[in-house]
Formats: C-alpha cells, sequence, structure tokens
C-alpha cells in the first residue's frame, strides 16, 4: 500500500501558490510580444524547418516588471517548498514520492471529476 503523507498547511499552501503563480507566468507569458525587446520580424527556411516572426514592439517596463515579480515571487515558493522542515521527517528513499504527491494533492482522483 501507498504511504499517504500529512503536509503540513504551510506546505500546502505553498504548494498551492506556486502552481498558482507558474499558471499566471506562464498566462503572461503567452500574451506577451515573443521578444523583450523590440525586434524586426523575420522568415528563415534554410533550417530544418521553417521559422518566421512578427515584428516585436518589446515590454513595457510593466510587462519586464510583472514577468521579473512572479518569476522572483515563483523562486521563492520553489525554495520555500523544497527547504521545508518536513522533508527531513520523510525517509530519503520515499522523498521523490512524497514530492510527487505534494505536486498532485489538489488535484481531483479521475474517478471524481464531473
Amino acid at each position: 500500500m501507498a504511504t499517504t503523507y500529512e503536509f503540513p498547511s504551510d506546505l500546502l499552501a505553498g504548494q498551492e501558490e506556486l502552481h498558482q503563480v507558474r499558471a499566471e507566468l506562464s498566462a503572461l507569458l503567452r500574451r506577451l510580444p515573443w521578444s523583450v525587446e523590440p525586434m524586426d520580424g523575420f522568415s528563415d527556411d534554410n533550417g530544418w524547418r521553417k521559422v518566421e516572426r512578427p515584428a516585436s514592439p518589446g515590454w513595457t517596463a510593466d510587462e519586464q516588471a510583472e514577468v521579473e515579480k512572479l518569476r522572483r515571487r515563483e523562486h521563492e515558493l520553489a525554495a520555500f517548498i523544497s527547504t521545508h522542515r518536513f522533508w527531513a521527517e520523510v525517509a530519503a528513499d520515499q522523498r521523490v514520492r512524497a514530492r510527487s504527491e505534494l505536486k498532485h494533492v489538489h488535484e481531483e482522483p479521475a474517478g471524481e471529476q464531473s
């Protein structure tokens, strides 16, 4: 039988916030132009596949600041989670499994989705 872990509430909250921050960062990066700095568009069909990019106006200072804020928070949360005191209570050979369980603890089991 697989071990079930009783994660501390602050660790669960940190993991949930990390999921939220990563989702927000991913959505933001999809909306932003492909280049941080203004760049001309280009088309290159000399490689194994054709690559095309439209001209990029670059990111505004506010957009750059928002990406940096989210990346900084993502790093803080990842460090908090990976160095949490809870991991010292888990046997070394079980830490990978426990970490994986923590990453997926907020997901609904497959049979319970509506």
